[in-house]
């Protein structure tokens, strides 16, 4: 892959979008890499974690390369090209995103497809679709709104703006505002906490976590039930089980 790096290290996984000199602006081009990245992810029983950043020093991903708009013969194959969003949302493990710096359109959908959001004090985040004369499409209306609050998520769409890093994370866009050099470190040790816990019941935390967003209150309690119970099954709890009566840290397998 030449603008999507994917690199595997022990049971973590960093894929960075590197195409620096573009501000990391997608293509078609990569968005199929996402995908592949994606899918070695998901296929690879050794990774447990991935983290998503940006290359270079001042943009996480500024959405779709703008030129590369007019590739599309017409508004249908726009609507049914490979959307690196949904790339993102096929992912089945734990995803952080280290937002090194501008995240915009496209880009700040793809923080969002993120189980876990981290940011430098250098990141923006914006909405600027409505500039050009329309709005996102990779779902940016009902993630920032139920991230932000209604009012703020109107705000970033209808005017285009960016916020900075202490805005998001006063509005729970992001969980951490830390200096450049710290977010991946810090990424990397969020990461490897929670490898150490149980595989299954991790990417069931993150199937439950999405299932809350839409369902009613008592279908979200009944589904969380039947997803303890899947898990409850499995030889990790009952590892987890004994290693609690044996005072010893539990060695999780993913079965």
């Amino acid at each position: 892959m030449e603008t999507v790096d994917l690199k595997v290290r022990d049971v973590l996984a960093t894929i960075t979008l590197n195409r620096a000199n573009k501000h990391n602006a997608m293509t078609p081009e990569m968005s199929a890499e996402l995908v592949s990245a994606v899918l070695n992810c998901n296929d690879d029983p050794a990774v447990r974690v991935v983290i998503l950043t940006g290359a270079g020093q001042r943009a996480f991903c500024v959405g779709s390369d703008i030129k590369d708009l007019d590739r599309y013969p017409e508004p249908w194959a726009f609507r049914n090209r490979t959307d690196y969003v949904d790339a993102l949302r096929l992912l089945r493990k734990p995803l952080i995103a280290a937002v090194n710096g501008m995240a915009f359109g496209g880009g700040l959908e793809m923080v969002l497809a993120a189980d876990i959001r981290l940011a430098s004090t250098a990141a923006l985040f914006a909405a600027p679709e409505i500039k050009l004369g329309w709005v996102g499409g990779g779902g940016v209306a009902h993630a920032l709104s139920h991230s932000i609050g209604a009012s703020n998520a109107a705000v970033m769409i209808m005017t285009g703006e960016p916020i900075d890093a202490s805005q998001a994370m006063q509005w729970g866009l992001v969980s951490e505002c830390l200096e450049a050099e710290a977010l991946l470190p810090r990424a990397r040790e969020l990461a490897t906490v929670i490898a150490a816990r149980a595989p299954i019941a991790v990417q069931t935390a993150k199937i439950n976590l999405r299932g809350a967003f839409n369902m009613t209150r008592d279908m979200s309690f009944a589904y969380e039930r039947e997803l303890q119970t899947i898990c409850f099954a499995t030889e990790d709890a009952a590892e987890g089980r004994a290693a609690f009566k044996e005072k010893r840290p539990p060695r999780f397998t993913g079965r």
